[in-house]
């Protein structure tokens, strides 16, 4: 039957089109030799399209939380971009009321979690990629990642060789207590290898 949902494309600036929303179905198509395949076309600003394009690769079952926390970045950026500011009479310190609603809020009735939930997998974006390939792997859990993504990098790179070297992968409550030592400013690697070693 061929493609039977059609990709989403909008007009390039230099002349064609750029898909939004499709890729696999058209790479799928380039395989399979067809000539043609069924294309929307949607006149789209930048942002709209960043959040179009974070829908459709959400829709995909086997995500990552590393994908999963970079499309929520991505899309949350963009929403918030598009909402604008509130307006003066409206700003404020404690809770801004957004004509449209609150873009975090939004997002999360948009994609069936909570704000918190998709503030924690935003987090994640602050791992360095090796300890970010836990969390992907499910040695990390992601709670622990939030937890480690407070350290700053040097940190997170002693935090990892503390694992490699002993074996060991910190639990959630051990990632909090690294995390507030470093915010303590004592975290060393001495520190490090002790916390992860506790049972």
């Amino acid at each position: 039957r061929g493609i039977t949902t059609p990709i989403i494309v909008r007009p390039h600036n230099d002349g064609g089109y750029e898909i939004i929303s499709g890729h696999r179905r058209f790479t799928a198509a380039q395989i399979a030799e067809r000539k043609t395949v069924p294309v929307i076309i949607k006149e789209l600003d930048d942002d709209m399209a960043i959040i179009l394009l974070v829908d459709s690769n959400l829709q995909r079952e086997n995500i990552l939380p590393s994908e999963k926390a970079y499309a929520y970045k991505l899309k949350l950026e963009a929403m918030k971009r598009t909402a604008g500011r509130p307006p003066k009479e409206n700003a404020s310190q404690i809770a801004t009321n957004f004509v449209k609603g609150r873009s975090d809020v939004l997002m999360a009735e948009q994609v069936g979690e909570s704000k918190d939930q998709i503030r924690r997998y935003i987090r994640l974006t602050e791992l360095i990629d090796p300890l970010m390939d836990l969390v992907d792997l499910k040695r990390l859990p992601i709670n622990a990642g939030v937890e480690l993504s407070y350290l700053g990098s040097k940190a997170q790179f002693d935090v990892l060789q503390s694992i490699e070297k002993n074996e060991i992968i910190p639990s959630i409550e051990q990632s909090a207590k690294l995390r507030k030592f470093f915010s303590e400013g004592k975290l060393n690697a001495d520190v490090i290898d002790s916390i992860i070693l506790e049972q």
